[in-house]
Parts: C-alpha cells; structure tokens; sequence
C-alpha cells in the first residue's frame, strides 16, 4: 500500500466534500483499519460507516466516537449492546437504519425490557424494486417516518439510501434509473421535513464509491430549502483501486474533464513470482483468490521485473489474468512475448472491498518502496 497514494485520495476526497458542504462518513467495511480510519477522521471525516454491529464493536475497540451503522439493529443482543455503550459513553453518537414498523417494534422492545431511558438515533432507509433492504414507496417510508416520532425509545434524524447498484455509465439512458431514486429520495425528504417529524437538522445519507455524483446533483444541501446534513459513505475511494473504480469513480474516468479536483489513484499494488512457464504463452503465478479480490473482475498485470537482468518493463495489454485457484493464477501472453521462472510481476486489483480483508498487515511503502510501517486489517 503506497502512503503517497493514500494521503493523495484522502486529500482529494475532504476537498471534493468541502467544496460541496457534504459530510463523509467512509465506509469502514472497506478496509477495516484503524491507522486508515484515524487518517480520514483527522482530515474530516465526519464518522465512519458500519455495515454489521461486530464492525460497530471494532470501532469502538478503535475510539471511534461516531458511527453510522448502514444498516438494521433487530438483534436483541446487538441492541442491548449499543444501549450499553451509549449508557456509558455520552461522547458516543450512535445513528443506524430502520426500514419497517417490524423493526422499529423489536426496537422498542428490548430497550424497554432493559429499561432504556434515551433513545436510539435511527434514519429511514427507502430502497427500491429489487434491491436490497429499504422501504419499497413513498407511502410506506413516509408512514414508517411518522410511526418512528411517536417512540419512546428511537429518535427520527433523518433518511437513507443506497445507489451503488444501478448500472449507470456516462449514457444518459443509462443514468436515469438511478436519478428517479435519487429524486424520490428528495421527495421523502421534503414531505417528512413538511411535516415536522424531525428531530433536529434533517440527516439525508447516501453516496457510494461510483456515484457521489449524482447524489449530489440531487441531494447536495443546496438542493433543500432547508438546512440538512448530508452525509456521503464513499469507502473504496481511500485506495481506489487499477480497474473498477478506476473506471466507475466520479474522482476517475468517469468524471474525467467534469471538475477541478485532482484524480484518485491506486494505492494497492499486488506482487508476485512467476511459479512455472508449463507451456507456450502461459504462467503460474504465486497469488489466487485467497490473495486477492476477483468478484468483479481478475487483477491488471502492470510491470514485470526481469529476474535475469533487473529491468523492468511495463506489462500493457499483451498480458492477461484468465483464472485464479486458491493460490495460483493463469497468466496468458501473446506471442513475441516473454516471461521466465523468477520474474517478478506487480498487480493492480479490482475492488478495495475484497482486497483488504485477505491480508492480516499489509506493508505501507514510501514511494521507493521501502517497507515503513505495518497497518493491520481487523475484519
């Protein structure tokens, strides 16, 4: 992991949610690093984002004070916990989702068996046809907004949701599924502030790694007549990544001559040794899928170090990765290319999500390559 980089899209990032007077709240999911999370909080990030209670318990191992959790609290144990925590801590801000009347009854329940006497910050998430939780209408988020204010035990702050899974290209065809969400978002937002249900300034969270963008064109704070904080819950941006988000992100090629920020770049770098040259055209290198993401698509072979001479040269497009075991990959090369037993290749990944949580420590280089430190995974 190359500090510079990492330093660089950290930067990059705080200036790009300044610049829109937004919040970001990073994923923690992502990385599951505390010497990543303490980077990001010092550069201003407004808290950091859980997906499951287990990673809430990490945080607060970690001196997280502000946690987000993306997602329902309907476990009775998970719920006695973070009553115990918010008990015991008044610096802790605690906001997690709710995405039916089921929910928010197992909520209040619990709390009132262990005799709970504040309440839970929680959000609406709404979601879409298809997709994962979050409510389905208008009519169900908006009811389910007015049954929260009446609780004794949770407090309405605001609304949620999630875009990351609309495929959305640079096609305005393509796009317009995932701005008539963003618009209904804004709807539920309006209609619940008219109503007055809100406790306090109105939170409206949504924002992946892929389309910040957009959520900002639709629910950045000067799109509401009244004051909001909205919160982004970008992660993957911290180490980009040599394919996906190098593709996908608004900071990448996607947003490519639409804004003055600078470019993100890709902090993660997988080295490895050629095993075996078995046959014309094809190596066995020393990494699998036990070493590296591969959900979205293989790592991006880079530069190949000669074990022979000690040059390097850059890989391009006559190198690629066909398949991955537990521990060996299948490197294919066209003809007039060459590779020797020996030689070493350096990777670029695909998908920070499933690269960090295959290694225990991973090096932080300088940009010479000398080993600094060592920042540990906690998934």
């Amino acid at each position: 992991m190359k500090r510079s980089a990492i330093e660089h899209n950290i930067l990059v990032m705080a200036e790009y949610c300044a610049a829109h007077a937004v919040q970001l709240s990073p994923h923690g999911k992502t990385t599951m690093m505390p010497w990543l999370f303490d980077q990001q909080i010092r550069a201003g990030a407004w808290g950091i984002t859980a997906a499951t209670t287990d990673q809430c318990r990490n945080y607060r191992a970690f001196g997280i004070n502000r946690i987000l959790l993306a997602n329902m609290l309907v476990d009775a144990r998970a719920i006695e916990w973070v009553a115990q925590e918010l008990r015991d801590d008044s610096s802790l801000e605690f906001i997690c989702y709710v995405d039916s009347i089921q929910a928010v009854v197992i909520m209040e329940q619990v709390l009132e068996a262990i005799g709970f006497e504040s309440r839970i910050d929680v959000v609406v998430e709404h979601g879409y046809a298809g997709g994962r939780t979050g409510t389905r209408s208008l009519g169900d988020a908006v009811a389910l907004a007015e049954r929260v204010s009446q609780s004794t035990h949770l407090r309405l702050r605001g609304i949620s949701g999630f875009e990351g899974f609309f495929r959305v290209t640079r096609s305005p065809d393509d796009e317009l599924e995932c701005r008539n969400y963003l618009r209904e978002l804004k709807v539920l937002a309006d209609t619940i502030h008219e109503k007055g249900i809100v406790d306090g300034e109105m939170i409206v969270t949504a924002g992946g790694s892929t389309y910040f963008d957009l959520v900002l064109e639709h629910l950045s704070p000067v799109q509401f007549q009244y004051p909001v904080t909205v919160i982004l819950r970008s992660g993957c941006y911290v180490s980009h990544d040599s394919v996906m988000y190098e593709e996908l992100s608004p900071l990448a090629a996607r947003g490519e001559g639409t804004h003055d920020f600078g470019r993100l770049q890709p902090a993660l770098e997988l080295w490895a040794t050629v095993w075996s040259v078995p046959e014309p055209g094809l190596a066995i290198v020393g990494f699998g899928r036990r070493d590296a993401p591969w959900d979205h698509s293989f790592p991006r072979p880079l530069r190949i170090y000669d074990n022979e001479n000690g040059k390097d040269r850059e890989a391009g497009d006559e190198f690629k990765v066909t398949g991955l075991h537990d521990q060996h990959a299948f490197l294919r090369f066209n003809a007039g290319q060459s590779l020797a037993v020996g030689d070493r290749i350096v990777f670029g990944v695909s998908h920070p999500c499933g690269a960090f949580d295959k290694w225990r420590w991973i090096p932080v280089v300088d940009d010479d390559y000398t080993v600094e430190c060592f920042a540990g995974t906690f998934f």
